[in-house]
């Protein structure tokens, strides 16, 4: 049930790569509550199991909070703003009213999971119940985002609004925006 999250972050200057590296993240944590999920019924919340609710833990109350405003509050409203353009999907608009609300509906479903995360990260049993749906509705989340969403962003987007957009979120983070050499 290892989790890696020692990927470093590409800078803010590239904020859609930022966002991919964010979801591959991501996607580490649904692998490893699912191998988690089906981990505890057999062994209990051994050492195994509570170093692995720990980590779940430690990064949906650090990173996934940032993750969906950089996406709700920066990203979404400087595409929906370029809607009109002729190389923009006719169906972004949708698309970006389903994600904000999934955002909504995930957010939900961590608060139902969070418990028993909880629970096991301190050595007692939990059934983790709803989880595999909640992984099944992430990935599918994420994958609307990837194949779709963050492809428009890096044709729409010009080196102005990504700079924008890539400085909101280092200072959502508390970070200089500006990378280093």
């Amino acid at each position: 049930m290892n989790l890696q999250m020692n990927e470093p972050l590409p800078g803010f200057d590239r904020p859609v790569e930022v966002l991919r590296a964010c979801h591959r993240r991501l996607r580490g944590c649904l692998e490893t509550l699912e191998r988690l999920h089906a981990h505890v019924p057999e062994h209990g919340a051994d050492a195994e199991a509570q170093a692995a609710a720990q980590r779940l833990l430690k990064y949906f109350h650090a990173s996934a909070p940032h993750h969906h405003a950089d996406e709700d509050e920066d990203l979404f409203p400087r595409l929906r703003s370029l809607g009109d353009q002729p190389d923009c999907h006719p169906q972004l608009p949708d698309w970006l009213d389903r994600l904000t609300a999934e955002h909504e509906t995930l957010e939900n479903g961590w608060s139902r999971l969070e418990p028993d995360l909880l629970d096991i990260a301190e050595g007692r049993d939990a059934p983790l119940e709803g989880a595999a749906e909640w992984i099944e509705q992430y990935r599918r989340h994420l994958s609307l985002e990837d194949e779709a969403v963050l492809p428009l962003a890096e044709h729409l987007l010009d080196a102005d609004q990504c700079r924008a957009i890539g400085e909101a979120m280092a200072r959502r983070r508390d970070l200089d925006p500006e990378p280093h050499d």
